[in-house]
């Protein structure tokens, strides 16, 4: 079992992550935190685009909002 985890290490450490290696020797702190700032801004779309479709939803009043919907509210 030593070697089926030291073969995925081997595969992240020197195969996957090694882009990142690059990324954090950079002097430039914008340009080495690249990576999350591309996920900060698919989160925002993504958040954007949610709330957007749940205003279209509210506006169409579809949704039933009384409290007797439920029994146990």
């Amino acid at each position: 079992m030593k070697a089926f985890f030291e073969g995925i290490q081997d595969l992240f450490v020197d195969g996957l992550f090694l882009p990142l290696d690059f990324l954090r020797f950079l002097q430039n702190w914008w340009l080495a935190n690249s990576i999350n700032w591309i996920f900060v801004v698919i989160g925002f779309v993504a958040f954007v685009y949610w709330m957007i479709e749940l205003k279209k939803y509210n506006d169409a009043g579809e949704e039933d909002t009384s409290s007797t919907s439920h029994s146990y509210l």
